[in-house]
């Protein structure tokens, strides 16, 4: 018997987003079309995309639109990919070059159809956007890989200045919320990239309002502080169509200001808690804000 979908929360006032559709988001947009491109501020509808798009930052999503999983919190296509583009890589450096970046995020759709995941894509781009960006930093925001060590040491490999691994939500949500992936498997995959490389930070994401208990953000706070995780971010949940799951609870920014405090108080390096916050929101800000944090601790 299925249960019965609740009437949807109202939003609060805290969540109003201002549309801003100015020059830059105009010409970022034509940039991603031409050249075949993808950005998770569009396949998820991030709520920040008119900011982020007006001050010329963006997410490439690589590895194409379609997800061999389907998580129920993301909006991201779901099905069979029907093949592997080769040339991706350097079309992103490309677009990297065109704006400029000095910071660059790289994400990607689940590829669980490819014998390494997608990691020699990963890998494709980051040199790629080096070779034409050579002040650029890059960070990798990637799948599991389904646990496959190899896959994530071609990653490591190619050094980039952030690798992020999204955990999501606590332990107790996990199978309901994600699809295939697990809270171990993340916990051993950020654990694993430390191992690999110490001085590469890792970075990881909480989303809030899907029924977790404040204990148990904690918990994974601390959770992530064991397997060496060094910037952390937490974001409200929003349901991004009827078919998904529905938000349980709008966190109030106070508690997300209080959620930064114990973050901090944990050791992470940098905490950005709010509620339209996202893993690559102010990523380049992030890094600044963990390296001298880091510098500190030493």
């Amino acid at each position: 018997m299925k249960t019965k979908r609740k009437e949807p929360l109202a939003k609060p006032d805290w969540l109003r987003i201002k549309l801003t559709t100015d020059g830059n988001y105009a010409e970022i947009k034509d940039m991603m079309r031409s050249k075949t491109l993808h950005s998770v501020c569009e396949e998820a509808r991030c709520p920040n995309i008119y900011e982020c798009w007006a001050n010329r930052t963006a997410t490439f999503m690589i590895l194409g639109d379609i997800c061999t999983r389907a998580c129920r919190f993301c909006a991201v296509k779901t099905g069979m990919p029907t093949e592997l583009d080769l040339q991706e890589p350097e079309r992103v450096a490309e677009a990297a070059e065109q704006m400029g970046l000095r910071h660059c995020v790289v994400t990607s759709v689940a590829r669980d159809d490819l014998a390494d995941g997608g990691a020699s894509i990963f890998v494709g781009t980051i040199h790629a956007i080096r070779a034409r960006l050579p002040l650029c930093s890059v960070e990798v925001l990637i799948p599991d890989f389904l646990g496959n060590r190899d896959s994530l040491q071609l990653v490591m490999d190619a050094k980039p200045d952030i690798l992020n691994h999204n955990i999501e939500t606590v332990r107790r949500l996990s199978d309901r919320v994600r699809a295939r992936a697990k809270y171990d498997r993340t916990l051993e995959l950020l654990r694993r990239a430390k191992e690999m490389n110490p001085d590469i930070p890792t970075k990881s994401s909480i989303m809030l309002g899907l029924g977790e208990e404040w204990d148990e953000i904690l918990q994974t706070m601390d959770d992530l502080r064991a397997v060496g995780c060094n910037i952390l971010t937490l974001g409200q949940y929003l349901q991004p169509t009827k078919s998904h799951l529905q938000v349980e609870r709008y966190v109030h920014p106070d508690e997300f200001a209080k959620l930064k405090e114990e973050g901090l108080a944990r050791g992470f390096s940098h905490v950005e808690s709010a509620p339209l916050v996202r893993s690559s929101y102010h990523a380049h800000e992030q890094v600044q804000s963990a390296a001298k944090a880091e510098a500190v601790m030493k």
